[in-house]
């Protein structure tokens, strides 16, 4: 294959620097407006949102949220509807963002990159919904298990309607990110930084980092952190696995390539 062929593969990869920005501008101003669209559409229905959030404290047991300052309860709608906007847009910030990259790749790395692209929301989505329907119903139950009376004093949670809000999002933005593991390993083996030989042997250290990554995560409860810990484990085993298959598609390619030369 000559190199003429080659470098046809590219779609106007050598354009200007001031049309790379101009281009860049115009995909990061699409982004915005998708965001402010969605922020409208999320504050609208921030009530609602937060009902829904709010769900896993009120099976818990706890019926009542406080807000402690003038603007809480305020700001807390506002992060409801950012929260939910940045979710709502996310599909068109991912196009927006292949939008500009792919004019610079070669087929085979846009259909490369294509799965990891479709994959992101799915594991994200996942990593969220187990955080929600698993490990926060957990953590509640053993943070609220304090109640009672100590001394003669009784102990009652009062969660502010703030803190609460930042528990909840951190867990499902840290199961949800967590989750994403797969699919940052296999980018980096593609990009050559790392190999699967190289995450066999480094699997002791992963199950270290899993562990420590649960601990900063969670609550210093040991199931909520088993419940990060061993998916995180499992997900790099899966990136392992992937990673072989995507390893015998390369090679069966050059194979081809060779024969065809």
């Amino acid at each position: 294959m000559s190199d003429e062929v080659t470098h046809d593969e590219i779609d106007d990869s050598r354009a200007p620097l001031l049309d790379h920005l101009i281009e860049l501008r115009r995909r990061l101003l699409y982004c915005i407006v998708a965001v402010v669209l969605a922020f409208g559409v999320s504050f609208y229905f921030s009530e609602a949102i937060f009902a829904f959030l709010v769900q896993p404290l009120l099976r818990a047991g706890q019926g009542t949220v406080i807000y402690t300052e003038i603007f809480e309860a305020f700001f807390v709608q506002v992060k409801v509807a950012f929260f939910a906007a940045m979710m709502m847009a996310f599909p068109v910030i991912a196009n927006q963002l292949w939008q500009f990259v792919a004019p610079g790749l070669y087929r085979k790395e846009k259909r490369a990159l294509l799965p990891f692209l479709f994959a992101t929301p799915v594991l994200f989505i996942a990593g969220a919904a187990m955080a929600y329907y698993v490990a926060i119903p957990m953590a509640l139950h053993f943070l609220l298990g304090f109640d009672g009376v100590v001394g003669g004093v009784k102990r009652e949670a009062l969660p502010a309607v703030g803190n609460y809000l930042s528990f909840i999002m951190q867990f499902l933005f840290g199961f949800g990110l967590s989750f994403l593991l797969p699919v940052l390993l296999m980018l980096l083996e593609r990009a050559g930084i790392v190999t699967r030989k190289g995450l066999i042997g480094a699997r002791r250290y992963a199950i270290v980092g899993a562990t420590a990554v649960a601990a900063v995560l969670t609550p210093p409860d040991l199931m909520s952190q088993v419940l990060l810990a061993v998916p995180l484990i499992l997900l790099y085993e899966l990136a392992i696995i992937g990673i072989w298959f995507t390893e015998r598609k390369r090679a069966r390619e050059a194979g081809t390539e060779v024969v065809e030369s």
